[in-house]
Formats: C-alpha cells, sequence, structure tokens
C-alpha cells in the first residue's frame, strides 16, 4: 500500500508554470507505475498524464500534451508534474495515484490523499 501527498499547487497567471510534488511512502512505490488526475469544480477526477515504474515511459491526456511532463525520482518516492502554458481551464484539484497496468487511465487505490488546489486565472 502507497500513501501519497501532494504539494505544490497554487494562483498562477494564465499561461504561467508551476510544478507539482507527490511524495509516496511505502516500500513499494518503485514497483509502481504512477498517474496524475484532477478534478474541477462540478466534474469527475480526471486522468491527466501517467509515467512507468522506472521512469522511462510516459503518457498523456490529449489536452496536456506539449504542455506538462510527468516525471519521477524513485530515490525520493516522488512524481512530480511540471505545468507549462497553464491555461484557466486546468484549474482543478491535482492528485496522484498509482495505476494498475502502464498506459491505463484508472486509479489503483480507491483512496486519495488532499491533493493540492491549482487555479490558472485568465
Amino acid at each position: 500500500q502507497v500513501q501519497l501527498v501532494e504539494s505544490g499547487g497554487g494562483l498562477v497567471q494564465a499561461g504561467g508554470s508551476q510544478r507539482l510534488s507527490c511524495a509516496a511512502s511505502g516500500r513499494t512505490f518503485t514497483s509502481h507505475h504512477m498517474a496524475w488526475f484532477r478534478q474541477a469544480p462540478g466534474k469527475e477526477r480526471e486522468f491527466v498524464a501517467g509515467i512507468s515504474s522506472d521512469g522511462d515511459g510516459t503518457y498523456y491526456t490529449d489536452s496536456v500534451k506539449g504542455r506538462f511532463t510527468i516525471s519521477r525520482d524513485n530515490a525520493k518516492n516522488t512524481v512530480y508534474l511540471q505545468m507549462t502554458s497553464l491555461k484557466p481551464e486546468d484549474t482543478a484539484v491535482y492528485y496522484c495515484n498509482a495505476v494498475p497496468w502502464y498506459g491505463s487511465r484508472f486509479s489503483e487505490y480507491d483512496y486519495w490523499g488532499q491533493g493540492t488546489q491549482v487555479t490558472v486565472s485568465s
């Protein structure tokens, strides 16, 4: 089981950048493929970006391709989401979670961390 703590959110102007972090605890972190999800007000949580357990493979939802980059540092048990060219529609609470296989857009676990709020002003 992996415990997750997201951080790095805040208020940013459209066109700006922000980096989110997800600190994971648990000995099995390096064996998990990981992903970022987000939930905007009044909408369901959606997949944003995923990364393989070794960090060599990444995949994204179409709306963030070319703007967001997911990475991980297994020595620090941390997953990152570098966001650039932010748009107001990126405003959401961002969460990380494991995914059951590489390429999956669904979370492996039903429990979630507290998330981190990203607000993009126009």
